[in-house]
């Protein structure tokens, strides 16, 4: 890397960390005082597009004809944090994230995150565990869009990993349509492990939603590796979870 190289990527960090505070303060300050859901919900997506638009990459989204109307649950590949951002983002407002358990140690986060629609799945208490996967089968049974990133966690290597139940069981159970997206540049722009971005531009492309009534798939185990392999074909990216 050429000190000129080194030199630019220091200081648009510097800058898109500056872009990415001053938007989740705004983020804050708009689920703290406004006193309605929906409105909460889409100021954060809001904010959460000007980190990318301010940052000079705009992402690049493509498939969203492919959302239904109604209620679904859609399912993503991860990569880096920077993920549930962009589909805060550019998603339909009305989904709500199903994220990591450890985020509630971080207050503002959690705070922010809990006011604009998320909900929270611990992974490594048992009974913390199996208490918000039937709040959040509860959330889809009462017709609640949820977004979730069935690998439950990213590396810093590419690739793509086993997929949990908890998503697909949920859309069985709500009755919605699995929404599979496949997400790239992510990984490049903040990869896990390095604190410093760079300046990749992200993309998301929506796939065609997969019925959850259909009798093709007779577990959702089969409704899951289904989503799966649709993420595999446009993602480029190794199977890490290959029979």
């Amino acid at each position: 890397m050429t000190y000129v190289t080194y030199l630019y990527r220091t200081l648009y960090g510097l800058y898109a960390w500056v872009v990415f505070v001053v938007c989740v303060l705004f983020a804050f300050l708009a689920t703290l005082f406004v006193p309605t859901a929906p409105l909460r919900h889409k100021l954060a997506a809001a904010a959460s597009r000007a980190i990318f638009i301010l940052a000079g990459i705009p992402a690049d989204i493509r498939g969203l004809e492919n959302i239904p109307d109604g209620n679904a649950v859609v399912v993503a590949n991860h990569a880096s944090y920077v993920d549930g951002i962009l589909l805060k983002g550019y998603l339909p407002y009305r989904f709500s994230f199903v994220i990591k358990g450890e985020m509630r140690n971080i207050p503002i986060v959690h705070f922010v995150l809990r006011r604009s629609g998320s909900n929270f799945v611990e992974r490594h208490e048992t009974t913390g565990s199996t208490r918000d996967a039937r709040k959040i089968v509860k959330a889809a049974q009462g017709g609640q869009s949820l977004a979730f990133f069935p690998e439950g966690t990213f590396a810093k290597e590419p690739g793509l990993g086993r997929f949990r139940a908890g998503a697909f069981v949920s859309a069985i159970k709500g009755d919605m349509p699995i929404v599979p997206i496949a997400i790239s540049g992510t990984r490049e722009m903040l990869p896990a492990g390095r604190l410093w971005p760079w300046p990749v531009r992200p993309r998301f492309e929506v796939l065609p939603p997969i019925p959850t009534d259909d009798p093709t798939f007779e577990s959702h185990r089969q409704l899951a590796e289904e989503a799966r392999q649709r993420i595999l074909t446009v993602l480029h990216e190794p199977d890490l979870h290959s029979n």
